[in-house]
């Protein structure tokens, strides 16, 4: 039996968990996958609630150089060794670019907007891993495979966020390259 192990994020600004999402939680639980979620508020905060409240054991909380901000469940901490001169967006992000080398499927609760929560479907994408995305402006799952799928995401987003992504592309030239070799995965 294979036990996946899934890499659950979304924006600091999300607090609260839609009952659609909560019931995809539920069947990660029910099927005893393992969870790798961060440490920060917002949603790795309400994803580690759901499954304290449910004494849920398979969950590990990854953290940039170990410093834990949030282990609501007391689970194993994954310390994620970072440089002394990385900061800000690019400390966190060490964290979330190791969950994406070590999850097997990503699953993104995105209100069309963060960075950090784009910036991880991107580096799944270069993985070969799908990712399933709840977009919270239209309360609806998406699931993104290739390069395409996300095009098509990205095409109901905000100029804002359509010019985060190029930023995000440009930082990580290899990104359009590798993506559209996955189109037909």
């Amino acid at each position: 039996m294979i036990i996946l192990k899934i890499f659950i994020a979304g924006p600091r600004i999300i607090k609260n968990l839609d009952e659609a999402v909560v019931k995809r939680l539920n069947g990660i639980y029910t099927n005893n996958y393992n969870v790798l979620v961060g440490d920060a508020d917002g949603v790795d905060k309400a994803v580690q609630n759901y499954y304290a409240n449910l004494n849920y054991r398979n969950v590990t909380v990854y953290a940039s150089n170990g410093n834990i901000r949030t282990n609501i469940g007391n689970w194993s901490v994954e310390s994620v060794p970072v440089s002394d001169n990385c900061t800000g967006f690019d400390f966190y992000a060490a964290k979330d670019i190791a969950m994406a080398d070590y999850a097997d499927y990503g699953f993104m609760i995105w209100n069309g907007e963060s960075k950090g929560t784009l910036t991880n479907i991107v580096n799944l994408l270069i993985r070969e891993k799908e990712v399933l995305v709840y977009f919270t402006p239209q309360n609806s799952f998406y699931t993104i495979n290739n390069n395409e799928k996300l095009d098509m995401l990205l095409s109901i987003c905000n100029k804002k966020t359509q010019r985060l992504y190029d930023n995000i592309t440009l930082k990580h030239s290899y990104t359009l390259s590798q993506l559209s070799l996955y189109e037909n995965v």
